[in-house]
């Protein structure tokens, strides 16, 4: 047997005779101040503390090579199209196409409209649930609405936030008030005459995380209390971070799926009989706004685009305005060739409406101010400056009753006349 104590011992020896020099240098550490670090190693005040003036070098090197206010295009058709497969191709694997095969599952009267919970195919793994709204009594193909709902830290509902169902979780009234002024879009908009869908995104609703331990609340939100949505609430919110590592080993992104689920949303409505495939928008506050302006600037479908509530260039945003967003708004290797508003403009020359909260503090303002500024270039060199609008309003995070009304006739405008 061999007698591995010989060797416990040597260690034990080498580590005293180590200390002792450790302990006289400690004996010495007191006999003047410790030197300051250097300048560009100090805290900066900025969410990655002392590392943000590196990581700030490492951002200066990536110059955003394919956007379209640079050198490199001169044709807008050719920046969209490889602008579009790059974003593509960073957002992870492109899912095999997939027949929707829509089912009904239930159907509501609500009075001057008609509410279907639609589950169809997004993908060969996945069955997505969808409200669809459709006026009553129009006849032939309406204009149609993606309505991309928001995070808000509402994980236990998606497309809820969006739709007044008439009778809503008390947690879904508040979320209305907060969040829309206290009117959900989706509904706002089938009145005007609109068909609307609105999906649960990966990781919200009826799609959402249930832990074991978890499993004896079941999956009946209207019997969820107050305490019960505040509790699952805080345990997706604990469990983003592991979604996102868990896709990750997948070979997956988690706003790669949000996407390409909001895309088969639009090829699932196409298919709709009372839907007229010409005059299709999207809109979408917050992380409605983010899934808004990758739909908008990837899929030509979208006749009319609307991002609320989220648009920044992202240099200015690695400060101080990290900390205040979701896993699902990162995309690895992106902003190394397009900003954000580089993504929403693969769109041009076609309608675009950013609207912004000057108070918003999940963003800076001269972030804000210069996404704007720099869609209104690629917008202006692409020759179709009157394309684009960009509004701004002296409110916090919100997509109140005012903007909902600036968004709507903006989409009248474009979908009906």
């Amino acid at each position: 047997m061999m007698d591995f104590s010989s060797g416990i011992h040597r260690r034990r020896a080498l580590g005293l005779i180590g200390a002792a020099p450790l302990a006289a240098f400690a004996g010495t550490e007191t006999s003047g101040p410790a030197p300051d670090p250097p300048r560009e190693l100090r805290p900066a005040g900025a969410d990655s503390g002392s590392l943000y003036p590196e990581i700030m070098r490492l951002a200066d090197r990536q110059p955003f090579s394919h956007s379209f206010l640079g050198d490199r295009f001169r044709d807008v058709e050719a920046f969209s199209k490889e602008g579009r497969e790059l974003t593509l191709a960073t957002l992870g694997p492109r899912p095999d196409p997939v027949d929707p095969k829509p089912e009904v599952v239930d159907r509501r009267d609500m009075g001057e409209f008609v509410c279907e919970k639609v589950v169809f195919s997004t993908t060969p793994e996945f069955r997505v649930p969808a409200y669809v709204l459709s006026p009553k009594n129009f006849n032939g193909r309406a204009p149609a609405i993606v309505d991309l709902h928001s995070h808000g830290g509402m994980f236990l509902f998606g497309k809820e936030k969006v739709v007044d169902l008439g009778q809503n979780h008390p947690a879904m009234v508040e979320y209305h008030k907060v969040n829309y002024g206290g009117r959900p879009t989706a509904t706002a908009l089938v009145r005007r005459g609109y068909v609307v869908i609105a999906i649960d995104a990966f990781f919200f609703g009826e799609r959402r995380l249930m832990m074991d331990e978890d499993l004896g609340y079941g999956w009946d939100r209207s019997k969820y209390s107050a305490e019960d949505v505040k509790h699952l609430n805080a345990r997706c919110r604990a469990k983003e971070r592991t979604l996102v590592q868990s896709l990750i080993y997948a070979g997956m992104t988690w706003p790669g799926i949000v996407v390409w689920d909001d895309i088969r949303t639009v090829d699932y409505l196409v298919t709709r009989p009372d839907v007229d495939p010409k005059r299709i928008g999207c809109v979408g506050v917050s992380l409605g706004g983010y899934r808004s302006l990758f739909l908008a600037g990837l899929d030509d479908r979208i006749a009319a685009g609307c991002v609320v509530g989220f648009m920044s260039t992202v240099r200015p945003m690695i400060r101080r305005h990290i900390d205040t967003h979701s896993f699902v708004h990162f995309v690895p290797s992106l902003h190394r060739h397009l900003d954000l508003p580089d993504v929403v403009s693969l769109r041009a020359p076609k309608p675009l409406l950013v609207q912004q909260c000057r108070r918003d503090s999940l963003f800076p303002l001269a972030g804000m101010e210069e996404s704007v500024e720099k869609i209104a270039a690629i917008y202006k060199k692409a020759g179709a400056a009157d394309q684009f609008t960009g509004r701004f309003y002296d409110l916090p995070h919100i997509f109140n009753i005012d903007m909902q009304e600036d968004a709507f006739a903006w989409f009248d405008k474009h979908l009906k006349d």
